[in-house]
């Protein structure tokens, strides 16, 4: 996978001294809200705080959560994967920006079936999401799988069990693929799954029920998937090509992406790209137009200025995929609002 750099030299200078400059005036801030972007905040806190000695505390609770607790005003800035829109946002008075990108994946636990060997599309996806394909030897799944050995084993459909930008991402693009899964499952934070589902917290939990149950399909984003070393499914995207989820796959489906719209959350789902993995999304902070408390606003855009032009190594050795720098510039324009 190749590894994407997205600023100048002369940028990340310019940037890393002005946050030095500052550094000694910003407050120690907390966030909370998605598990996707996770393992990225708290190794951006980890180096943050050892370069400027303020410490940022981020809580993996779920997106619907994250909202939630920001629109309370108890943590400085929020987590979220389903973006919050214009309305939405007018009323709470936040700034919504995008930080990095990643994808959801399809994981499964089929004996005898190795990574990234088994082929599944949208619609059939949607079938074995909704409930309707119950058996892994389907006659569905056996005519994308020619030669394929498929074990008469029972489907169970690993799910998140709190409110979760992951599942909006996931189910948006599932109900796209299939009617009867908008109908019978949905598409949002939370949703109707069928009677052969178990639900888990966060992205680990359900990473971890895929794990430990025989015939076990689900969803989490693509560096949980990797740091557990999950079995990806290869699904067909909208070009016609069967994508294994990776980096550059994730950065194609987003290269012409528009992210000048309002909360700068454009839909990544199914580009037209020919390496375009079909799950793509960012994920996104939220935080106040007008806070209480000048240094924790200041702490906010300043850990996040400093992790967008210094951590966006650490963000693809995680698995996720940086913004390009046009996006970086004009998300650091948005943060200007947070006052």
């Amino acid at each position: 996978m190749r590894i994407f750099n997205t600023l100048a030299q002369g940028t990340l200078a310019t940037a890393m001294g002005l946050v030095f400059s500052v550094s000694a005036l910003a407050a120690d801030i907390t966030g909370a809200g998605a598990t996707f972007p996770y393992a990225v905040y708290t190794k951006w806190a980890e180096s943050y705080q050892t370069a400027t000695g303020n410490k940022v505390n981020y809580q993996g609770i779920g997106s619907s959560g994250g909202i939630k607790q920001i629109k309370a005003k108890t943590v400085d800035f929020g987590g979220t994967d389903a973006p919050l829109d214009e309305a939405e946002l007018d009323a709470a008075k936040l700034v919504q920006v995008p930080t990095v990108m990643g994808g959801v994946t399809i994981v499964i636990n089929v004996p005898g079936i190795e990574s990234g060997k088994l082929k599944l599309d949208g619609p059939t996806a949607a079938g074995l999401f909704r409930g309707a394909i119950t058996k892994w030897n389907d006659p569905a799944i056996a005519r994308l799988n020619p030669g394929v050995s498929l074990p008469n084993l029972a489907v169970t459909v690993a799910n998140r069990s709190d409110g979760s930008g992951t599942t909006h991402v996931f189910t948006s693009y599932l109900a796209k693929q299939s009617m009867a899964f908008m109908r019978e499952v949905g598409a949002g934070k939370t949703v109707n799954w069928p009677s052969n589902s178990v639900g888990g917290k966060g992205n680990p939990g359900v990473a971890a029920n895929v794990q430990k149950i025989k015939g076990a399909i689900g969803y989490v984003d693509i560096a949980d998937a990797m740091k557990n070393q999950m079995k990806f499914v290869a699904l067909k995207n909208r070009a016609g090509n069967y994508i294994v989820p990776n980096q550059d796959a994730v950065a194609d489906a987003a290269s012409g992406a528009n992210f000048k719209v309002r909360g700068m959350a454009p839909d990544l789902l199914d580009q037209a790209h020919k390496n375009a993995w079909p799950i793509t999304s960012a994920t996104y902070m939220l935080a106040y137009e007008k806070g209480t408390d000048a240094a924790k606003q200041k702490g906010v855009v300043d850990f996040f200025t400093w992790s967008l032009n210094n951590g966006q190594k650490m963000a693809e050795d995680l698995g996720f995929v940086a913004l390009p720098a046009n996006v970086v510039k004009m998300v650091e324009a948005e943060m200007k609002n947070i006052k």
